[in-house]
């Protein structure tokens, strides 16, 4: 039973991803239905089989107060695909602030980014422009969607709707 299941909320949000252990406890506990099986695979008991799940949806509203992504250097890392975003070095990752934090710049999801030793030292007290580097991609706050994917690794087809993602 390895695997994952995307989890909706009652009104088809999505809210999380769980093994098909804990997917299909809340099903056989009523507390969730099966929206969407694996039609090549079952799980099999002595007495019953079962479809094996793909996603599930949970019969009461479940109220998700904290929706946004906590602001760590892990997640700073894992939105940049633990690439340095001037360079794109895999080993030795900081954290850089774009705006350094001498010069006014704070600790938002806009501001940091992840880099390697040698092009934070390269960059020091300045700007990117001011010492020549020029950034990736541009900062940004993740939605708890990115994340959800990223956990996951490769995403299920039949997910994508409920992700908005195609």
């Amino acid at each position: 039973m390895n695997g994952h299941v995307l989890i909706l909320n009652q009104d088809y949000r999505p809210i999380g991803v769980s093994s098909v252990q804990r997917a299909v406890t809340l099903v056989l506990l009523e507390k969730a239905e099966l929206v969407t099986e694996k039609p090549t695979r079952q799980i099999r008991a002595s007495d019953f089989v079962f479809p094996y799940p793909s996603i599930i949806r949970l019969r009461k509203y479940v109220s998700v107060p904290y929706r946004n992504v906590i602001l760590s250097r892990k997640n700073v890392l894992r939105r940049d695909g633990f690439r340095c975003q001037y360079c794109g070095a895999t080993h030795r990752l900081t954290i850089d602030h774009v705006l350094p934090r001498s010069r006014g710049g704070q600790d938002l999801w806009e501001n940091l980014v992840a880099a390697c030793m040698p092009c934070n030292n390269r960059k020091g007290n300045r700007t990117p422009e001011e010492a020549g580097l020029l950034l990736r991609n541009k900062p940004f706050r993740p939605s708890h969607v990115l994340f959800i994917r990223d956990f996951v690794g490769q995403l299920e087809e039949e997910w994508k709707p409920f992700l908005f993602l195609g």
